[in-house]
This record gives C-alpha cells, sequence and structure tokens, in this order.
C-alpha cells in the first residue's frame, strides 16, 4: 500500500496493493498497521455508501463538533473529491486539494478531521464508500458553499454543465462566513 501526503499533507493519497488476474482482484482496504505507519492513528465507527448520477455535487460537508475524519473511496464510476482545510492554526487553512478516484484507479484519499468534504461526479453514476472517525452529528453538520469565490475550487466542469446539488448544499454558507476549526 503506497500512501503519500497530498499538497495539503495531512490529507493522504492512498494506493493499494491490487493483485489481479483472470478471476478478477484483490486488495486490502485498511489496514491499521499501514495506516499507523503513515501517521493515521484512527478509529472508525461508522461506514457510510451513497450513489449518485453524473454531474452530482455533494458537499462541502464538516461538522464542527464531533469532527469525522473520513477514508473514502469509489468502487464504482468516477468522483473528483476535494477536502479544504478548516483548522485556523494550520499553514494550509483555507486551502483545498482535489483528487480524481475511480473504480479505475482504486485509490482512496484520507480526509483528517477539520477539514470540509465534497465530491463531483463525473461518470454515468458513481457508488462513493467511506469510513468515519466519528458518528454522524445532524445538530453539529455545517456546508460550505460549493462555488465559494474564496475557496475558487476547480471542480473541473465544463463551462456549459451544471452541477446536481441538494436544496441543502444549495443554501452552503460562504467561507468567510463558516465555522472553523
Amino acid at each position: 500500500m503506497l500512501i503519500t501526503p497530498t499538497r495539503i499533507p495531512d490529507v493522504k493519497l492512498i494506493e493499494p496493493k491490487v493483485f489481479g488476474d483472470e478471476r478478477g482482484f484483490f486488495m486490502e482496504t485498511w489496514n491499521a498497521k499501514a495506516f499507523a505507519e503513515a501517521g493515521i492513528h484512527h478509529t472508525f465507527v461508522q461506514d457510510n455508501h451513497s450513489r449518485s448520477v453524473k454531474n452530482t455535487l455533494r458537499g462541502l460537508h464538516y461538522q464542527i463538533k464531533q469532527p469525522q475524519g473520513k477514508l473514502v473511496r469509489v468502487t464504482r464510476g468516477e468522483v473528483f473529491d476535494v477536502a479544504v482545510d478548516l483548522r485556523q492554526g494550520s499553514s494550509t487553512f483555507g486551502e483545498w486539494v482535489g483528487e480524481t478516484l475511480s473504480e479505475d484507479n482504486q485509490r482512496m484519499l484520507w480526509v483528517p478531521p477539520g477539514f470540509a468534504h465534497g465530491f463531483l461526479v463525473t461518470s454515468d453514476t458513481a457508488d462513493f464508500q467511506y469510513k468515519c472517525t466519528n458518528f454522524y452529528a445532524p445538530e453539529y453538520e455545517r456546508c460550505i458553499n460549493w462555488a465559494d469565490e474564496h475557496l475558487s475550487i476547480d471542480w473541473q466542469l465544463l463551462s456549459v454543465e451544471k452541477p446536481i446539488v441538494s436544496s441543502k448544499d444549495s443554501k452552503g454558507s460562504n467561507f468567510l462566513d463558516a465555522e472553523y476549526f
């Protein structure tokens, strides 16, 4: 398993070793020892699975209390996955990083607590699965608008495309008005 820091070092790209033959493939998606050696010392308490259609944009979500670290991956299709650093004391506060995750590249992304998270589906459909370090707490859930001008996230949308966004996500706050860690 290859675990490398992204442009924001606490967000890590994970590339599992995939063993394949004519029958299919096998890969390890979680190994406590390998992750601990890479500085990821978290216990997961919840697994989630969502399916979305092309151009669905989910996010940017976070919990201001009971923050969740997320180990994310795509088991069907492809997404552009984004993490935004909301840790005020961090040298990368307010910066974002994005990675393409797909069933073909089988990459995973570690998004630590203290980050907002979102993704855009770039294939016809996508199954998105993630492990969380804390339980979902709707009373602490917050959302930053995916199109916030201060963040200037390049969602890799074509100029003619409009993402499909939930009514809740369309009401996300501006980054400058958001609650931070």
